[in-house]
């Protein structure tokens, strides 16, 4: 198993119409979100197919592709963490969430930051103090905002929403249309499990939260209860 034997056996899966459409779908030209990442054109069930294949690689082949120019071998390598995160015990899990904050800088698309964020950064802060999360939201860089949106979903999946909403109502505000969409998925999972919580929260924001973010949070509510918030929305 080596970093060399994942991108070689990713190339074998590559689709020249995918190469040509990623870097328009995840915005990579000049000016956008993603600017400068380099795509392969192999689509995310493959990825996932070589993830299994190579589960058991080891951090420095792991940390080798998360460093990579290439968005899908940065991509497999978080589906292969993510599984070691998961399977690991303590000392593993501390080496990949270690690793995982070393290349926070290559965790820099929406694609990487949802497969990742909630399971290594959300698992890892269940039992330990949540600081860090409102930290990057804190953070004048776009995925780290999102990471720390992202990472509640492991406490939301418990009935646990307490850092779920302290992250909202920082990013409730946010100018990005990425953080829109996140915060309102996260409260669209709250609301799901309790409601009365995802309401208590759109009835002190909805009048200024930016329109994506509602729509996104409302999504699951009766048609008569979303035209009500959206009413109340500018």
């Amino acid at each position: 198993m080596s970093a060399a034997k994942v991108s070689g056996r990713l190339r074998e899966f590559v689709n020249p119409e995918k190469r040509d459409f990623y870097p328009k779908f995840f915005r990579a030209g000049k000016g956008g979100y993603g600017e400068g990442d380099s795509f392969l054109g192999v689509v995310v069930p493959d990825q996932r197919k070589v993830a299994r294949e190579f589960w058991d690689l080891s951090l420095e082949d792991g940390r080798k592709l998360l460093v990579s120019q290439w968005h899908e071998e940065r991509l497999t390598a978080l589906f292969i963490l993510v599984k070691q995160f998961e399977k690991g015990d303590l000392k593993d899990r501390k080496a990949i969430y270690d690793l995982y904050f070393e290349c926070l800088d290559q965790v820099n698309n929406w694609d990487l930051v949802d497969a990742s964020a909630h399971v290594i950064v959300g698992g890892w802060h269940q039992d330990r103090s949540r600081r860090r999360l409102h930290q990057l939201a804190d953070s004048p860089i776009l995925w780290r905002r999102r990471i720390a949106m992202i990472a509640t979903f492991h406490y939301i999946r418990q009935d646990d929403f307490d850092d779920a909403i302290a992250v909202a109502e920082k990013l409730v505000a946010d100018p990005h249309d990425l953080i829109h969409k996140a915060v309102g998925w996260m409260l669209r999972e709250i609301g799901k499990r309790d409601q009365e919580v995802e309401k208590a929260f759109l009835d002190r924001h909805a009048p200024h939260m930016p329109r994506t973010m509602l729509r996104y949070a409302i999504e699951k509510f009766p048609e008569k209860v979303r035209k009500e918030y959206l009413s109340r929305s500018h």
